[in-house]
């Protein structure tokens, strides 16, 4: 008899806590869906109120991107996908960015972006046209880009080539984008996710860069913020990896990749087998080529066929890339400083002939870890290859 009561009051206090869960969990999804519903009729509103991006209808978009047919989209990414449109009310070429329905993780990007780049005016920044929420559709229109993202013309099935010159004025814009990011705006933006695919450029070869779903806003005297592992392996600095804590000094690690990308030809890590192996990394092969005095012989090939390059400016460029992307952040330049080196306003740095070892630790309970982000595909790195 005791013990048929012992069981059933075990059984009822079970039952009991397994309930308290089950609505506490409800209560958390549902104050959580909450304050997503107020972010996002917050930002109508205070879009609708302003002069910049305007309000779309869904009707509008699916018309203007043909009802979002295959033969318009320009691009896939892990929340969605981008069309090719045609306002005819504007009389203008766009892009559409729609996000995949019910993805959580895209309705934040779809906040992020919205709530940040609707705010930033710079010739080097995509421009953000417009929006449209309508139940669970999340659209952004941005200007558009007829010639399409730096990583195509670099790496794509068919590269088209891109003459020194404009190798050059591209990577001079995109580090007047980030200077307006991180020191020129009211607020420090701190991107986390610069890579080639995310720089635009348009008819002009002006390089614009875009995609802000992972960005987060800083105080300008703030170090770094932990905001969780998000972005690209292979653009992502080794102490961001380590810690999550995004910072103005990651970011310049990305463009520092970025610039050796553009001047080489070659992708930051050799995508074999889907993974990031020590002897793939862009940033050690032109350091290795730095220790040799042998930089020029890291500038792509296909330069060779059109008149060739300024070897005064390529050394310039690999150097402040690899200073960039220096494995200490405290030893790395602000994007300002690296500016003024591109412009012949200041002396080359003097690296060290060996690649510095990241000071970082990681911790041996996870002797792996993968990351992937919109558009990008995942990699692994083992504590090994972190810490060497």
């Amino acid at each position: 008899m005791i013990i048929g009561v012992s069981v059933s009051g075990f059984v009822l206090v079970t039952f009991f806590i397994v309930l308290l869960i089950t609505f506490l969990k409800w209560k958390y999804r549902r104050e959580k869906a909450e304050e997503e519903k107020e972010n996002l009729t917050s930002i109508n509103e205070d879009l609708e109120r302003g002069a910049g991006p305007r309000k779309f209808s869904y009707k509008e978009l699916a018309s203007a991107a043909n009802n979002f047919s295959v033969d318009r989209k320009l691009g896939e990414g892990g929340f969605g996908a981008v069309y090719k449109g045609y306002l005819t009310g504007l009389d203008m070429m766009v892009a559409i960015k729609k996000f995949t329905g019910g993805s959580t993780q895209g309705k934040r990007e779809f906040v992020t972006e919205v709530k940040i780049i609707s705010s930033l005016r710079h010739r080097n920044l995509v421009q953000l046209v417009g929006w449209c929420h309508e139940k669970d559709e999340f659209l952004m229109v941005y200007e558009f880009m007829p010639n399409g993202s730096l990583d195509a013309h670099l790496f794509g099935k068919k590269p088209q080539h891109l003459a020194w010159g404009v190798r050059c004025k591209v990577t001079l814009g995109i580090a007047s984008a980030l200077l307006y990011l991180h020191e020129e705006w009211e607020q420090c933006v701190v991107h986390r996710d610069i890579k080639a695919s995310n720089v635009m450029l348009d008819s002009s070869f002006n390089a614009k860069l875009g995609d802000f779903g992972l960005a987060r806003l800083m105080d300008h005297e703030v170090g770094p913020q932990t905001t969780g592992l998000a972005g690209t392996f292979g653009y992502m600095a080794p102490e961001y990896i380590s810690t999550g804590r995004a910072s103005k000094e990651s970011d310049v690690y990305s463009f520092g990749v970025v610039t050796l990308e553009i001047v080489t030809g070659r992708k930051s890590v050799d995508p074999r087998q889907g993974r990031v192996e020590p002897e793939a990394s862009l940033v050690e092969r032109v350091w290795d080529l730095y220790g040799k005095g042998e930089l020029i012989k890291g500038v792509d090939e296909k330069l060779g066929s059109d008149g060739g390059f300024d070897e005064k400016q390529a050394e310039c460029l690999m150097v402040v890339g690899l200073w960039c992307a220096h494995p200490d952040r405290n030893s790395r330049p602000s994007i300002k400083q690296a500016i003024q080196v591109l412009n012949l306003e200041a002396p080359l740095p003097h690296l060290p002939t060996k690649m510095p070892v990241a000071s970082y630790h990681v911790s041996s309970s996870s002797t792996a870890t993968s990351v992937g982000s919109g558009g990008a595909g995942t990699a692994t790195f083992s504590s090994a290859q972190l810490g060497r």
